[in-house]
């Protein structure tokens, strides 16, 4: 039920509106001056408010009320504010409303009108709010929600800052799981296109039928499928970001129509010969290696020059060592959040296993990893047991050591087995009994 705080220091006047907002289903909070209504916009959820301009200082000049609104403006909070004033004064209204006001009632008021400019008030709030929730979810993490701390990672951050602000091409390759799509979305929200949109598409899993559709659009009655007209993503970014992931896997026919509006920034709607352009950045990446498929005639040169203004390798996992235990720390609070648990923290036996384990899943595995532990620890601490994470550890190594050390050892070894018998230790080793007592003698070793 949406609430609706009102600030008049008249008690009938308060009264009245309470009952006409009251009656129809609105719930009232009720504030006599600015000063207690600032108190109580600190305490509840409020949906709206109802403001007089004039108070105790006089009761035309709308100072009072125009001074809540200048507050409000400079503490960010951002509550659609009707004006209400017993006065007309349309100098009054214009500057109320260009302090945020988003409409003005005069005393006494009309009840049928009242009620319809809040209903569109609170209606256009919920299309704000839903709006603002859709671009942040279109444009992902507006910030980089962690910082990193080793030495390859501040570096690389400090060279992505730089360029992100410019409009040049940026290439990012590594391994997959190690955030190349985060970052994407980070440097559009650095450059100067963050208002525009970022779209995000896995270019190397498009099947050449549907390659030109997905990218340039097409008409309706383009082939046989094209039931409705559909915008492709060069046109769905325009303005803005286009990240095209995994651009290794491009088949080599699609590459040469990639590459033509890369060049010219030109393309056709599939069924259209009309010549539309593109104006957004593009963000390239991928996990492959494109040295060796163009070595192997599978990937453009070209189209690599093209897309690589500004190459940057994201390092995997195993190499930001002062990351590991810190990122997985920052895992467990966005888990525990997600999950509406307690907070829980690693033990130093878990955090040296994170240490040692080699990550081939990068940033994915180790964020999965901690979701599970959380859910599943039963604990407020999650130890070794709880992450499930299997060391593959090296097998041991024989130390170097000369052909008499080794042969001595073998003999100390045999006779231990046997309990000091000769001729059983001859033949656990393959040897005759003549042979093994002179090694044995050789060795100056007791012999039975």
């Amino acid at each position: 039920m949406p609430c609706i705080l009102i600030i008049d220091d008249r008690v009938d006047i308060r009264l009245s509106l309470s009952m006409l907002l009251t009656d129809n289903h609105y719930k009232v909070v009720e504030a006599d001056n600015p000063q207690v209504a600032q108190m109580l916009l600190k305490t509840h959820n409020i949906s709206l408010i109802l403001l007089d301009m004039n108070y105790a200082l006089d009761t035309t000049s709308g100072e009072e009320g125009l001074n809540f609104l200048r507050w409000m403006k400079t503490s960010s909070i951002h509550h659609p504010t009707i004006a209400m004033t017993a006065w007309s004064n349309v100098d009054l209204a214009v500057h109320a409303m260009q302090l945020g006001a988003v409409d003005f009632i005069e005393k006494p008021w009309k009840n049928k009108r009242l009620l319809k400019i809040v209903e569109q008030q609170l209606a256009f709030g919920d299309l704000q709010r839903q709006n603002q929730k859709l671009k942040q979810q279109l444009a992902g993490i507006p910030t980089q929600e962690y910082q990193w701390r080793s030495s390859c990672m501040t570096k690389l951050m400090r060279q992505i800052e730089t360029v992100a602000k410019t409009d040049a091409g940026i290439f990012l390759t590594g391994d997959n799981g190690t955030g190349k799509s985060a970052l994407a979305k980070f440097i559009h929200q650095l450059s100067p296109r963050k208002e525009g949109p970022f779209v995000s598409v896995n270019i190397g899993g498009i099947s050449d039928s549907l390659f030109e559709s997905e990218l340039f659009g097409h008409k309706k009655g383009a082939f046989t499928d094209a039931k409705s007209n559909r915008i492709g993503r060069f046109e769905l970014a325009e303005g803005g970001t286009l990240f095209l992931d995994e651009v290794a896997n491009i088949p080599l026919p699609q590459q040469a129509k990639l590459l033509r509006v890369l060049e010219s920034g030109e393309f056709e709607l599939l069924g259209s010969s009309q010549t539309l352009r593109t104006n957004c950045r593009i963000i390239a990446a991928t996990n492959g290696n494109l040295d060796k498929l163009i070595d192997n005639e599978t990937f453009r040169e070209d189209l690599y020059y093209r897309l690589n203004t500004v190459e940057f390798q994201v390092p995997g996992l195993a190499k930001r060592q002062d990351d590991i235990v810190p990122l997985a720390e920052h895992f467990i609070s966005r888990s525990a959040a997600k999950y509406h648990c307690a907070h829980k923290i690693l033990s130093d036996e878990a955090k040296q296993l994170l240490k040692d384990y080699h990550w081939p899943g990068n940033l994915r595995e180790l964020s999965h990893l901690i979701e599970r532990s959380v859910l599943l620890s039963e604990t407020d601490i999650i130890d070794v047991d709880d992450l499930h994470l299997r060391i593959k550890r090296k097998p041991q190594e024989m130390p170097l050591m000369t052909l008499e050390q080794a042969e001595l050892k073998l003999l100390k070894m045999a006779m231990t087995q046997t309990n000091n018998n000769a001729p059983k230790a001859a033949q656990l080793l393959g040897l005759t009994k003549s042979s093994m007592y002179r090694r044995l003698e050789k060795h100056d070793l007791p012999q039975n």
